[in-house]
């Protein structure tokens, strides 16, 4: 109730021509199958809500940047519901998430699109994002698209002598996407798919499709959510002795699939994810920030989450208005040159700059930002492998 009496008086104080906060809408997935790698995310978001409203908010009066969270559940239903009481209810400028695929495919097709409301994901990745536009330049996202994840984690599956894999994935948006580039990067590398079959989110057991895919091979690329049947199909292929080996992408990637699977079952797991190059500037930056802030700086699609809504925050500065139309435009201004370098947590630097009619270029804790005609950034990825009870990740070059 207090998001919607904010967004109605910020609404009001809009139409009668005073001053009013930024709002940007933030949907996310704090219920669902990854509540536990959404939490950090959100945090990192709000950080960065922190770093502008503490180094002299927006615009020359100083107004407030207020984050306005929703519960998109990485669900298309849930995710178009939360997104349209943002738009419409709370009267956001622009909406810095999903986190999930499908969630953020079916609100920018229903919602956001319609409404002339850019949106900036913080780690949807699948390929299909890239093109569902259709020119209107009012999707972006900070996370690597999985036409790059996929063909990184076949490379990588050839790397470990794994020439033959049977493919498991959970039928939505995400994973489906991401197993077809695998499928199609690993054959084209020599290795054999002996089974591709999806599964069914969500199911209180996988035996029967865990035997099937077992019989053709020892290794099996695993793309699924954790929470919604992916540990389920790691404990009964290893219950059944199916599979020794399992390679996957950033659904797996979480604490709970070691508790719930046990280190000591985890020898022959390999998952990937984005990643940051530790070694640079920018990601110094931020992980003092996040350091400072109480937020993990090295999880997955933490940095993206910061960087995101910082670059709405840019964009918005950047046009002197929190008027939609102006947004797309000023969001590829602020992340690319030419202009002066800003990084994670220099609000002040680059509020000083833009009202000297300067440029900027925004290096964020994710890596580069610029954006191509897609709304995509390149990006890196790590491998990750669980060494004495925990993820330990390591860039892949």
């Amino acid at each position: 109730m207090k998001n919607v009496l904010f967004g109605a008086s910020a609404l009001a104080m809009i139409t009668s021509g005073a001053f009013a906060d930024v709002t940007i809408g933030n949907p996310m997935a704090m219920t669902g199958p990854i509540p536990d790698l959404n939490a950090p995310i959100a945090a990192a978001v709000d950080l960065a809500a922190k770093s502008v409203n503490e180094q002299g908010g927006m615009f020359k009066s100083g107004e407030m940047l207020n984050i306005i969270r929703a519960d998109s559940a990485c669900d298309p239903t849930a995710a178009v519901d939360a997104v349209t009481k943002l738009i419409n209810v709370s009267n956001v400028a622009a909406i810095v998430g999903p986190v999930c695929s499908g969630a953020t495919i079916a609100q920018a097709e229903s919602v956001s699109i319609p409404a002339g409301v850019v949106t900036l994901s913080v780690s949807a990745s699948s390929p299909a994002i890239s093109t569902m536009e259709d020119g209107t330049d009012l999707v972006f996202r900070a996370a690597a698209s999985d036409a790059y994840q996929g063909v990184a984690l076949a490379e990588l599956a050839i790397e470990k002598g794994y020439m033959d894999m049977a493919v498991s994935y959970a039928n939505d948006d995400y994973n489906a996407a991401i197993a077809a580039v695998f499928v199609d990067a690993y054959t084209a590398a020599g290795g054999t798919v002996t089974a591709n079959e999806a599964h069914e989110p969500s199911k209180a057991s996988y035996r029967s499709e865990v035997a099937t895919l077992g019989s053709t091979s020892d290794n099996l690329a695993l793309f699924a959510y954790y929470g919604s049947g992916g540990i389920t199909v790691m404990r009964n292929a290893l219950e059944t002795a199916a599979f020794s080996n399992f390679i996957g992408a950033d659904g797996m990637l979480s604490d709970e699939v070691i508790e719930q699977i046990g280190a000591e079952n985890m020898g022959g797991v390999t998952f990937t994810t984005s990643a940051s190059d530790p070694t640079t500037e920018a990601y110094a930056a931020w992980s003092a920030v996040a350091e400072a802030g109480g937020v993990p700086a090295a999880d997955p699609f933490v940095p993206n989450g910061y960087d995101a809504a910082f670059m709405m925050a840019l964009a918005i500065e950047k046009a002197g208005t929190a008027d939609r139309g102006a947004i797309a435009a000023a969001l590829r201004e602020i992340s690319s040159a030419p202009g002066e370098i800003i990084l994670p947590g220099e609000w002040a630097k680059a509020k000083e700059i833009l009202a000297a009619g300067g440029d900027i270029n925004y290096e964020g804790g994710a890596g580069n930002q610029d954006f191509d005609e897609n709304g995509d950034v390149a990006g890196l990825f790590s491998k990750s492998e669980v060494v004495d009870g925990a993820w330990v990740a390591e860039l892949i070059k």
